[in-house]
């Protein structure tokens, strides 16, 4: 890589670090907000809602389509991070 590129490729890491710090406070807030639904839910069957997890995943694939954003991409993170949220909200499931 020559010289140019390489101050290039350091000012684009650069940028995706200050991104991944805000992609970090916004995963912190959206756990909050988790944590506020799994108070809602009574019964730990009510983690998981099939209908809202198609609903977010088809909405998700329609916005991405119209940004320009590869929708495989964006139907993996969000499907991941569902997921991931879904086995927070078991882990810490508190019965009533």
């Amino acid at each position: 890589m020559s010289p140019k590129n390489r101050k290039k490729l350091n000012l684009i890491r650069i940028k995706l670090d200050k991104l991944d710090n805000k992609l970090l406070s916004l995963i912190k807030y959206r756990t909050d907000l988790v944590k506020e639904v799994l108070k809602l839910k009574v019964l730990k069957k009510e983690i998981v809602d099939k209908k809202r997890i198609n609903f977010i995943l088809k909405k998700i694939k329609l916005k991405s389509k119209k940004l320009n954003i590869d929708p495989k991409i964006t139907h993996r993170i969000w499907k991941n991070m569902i997921w991931s949220y879904i086995d927070f909200e078991k882990k810490n499931f508190k019965k009533k």
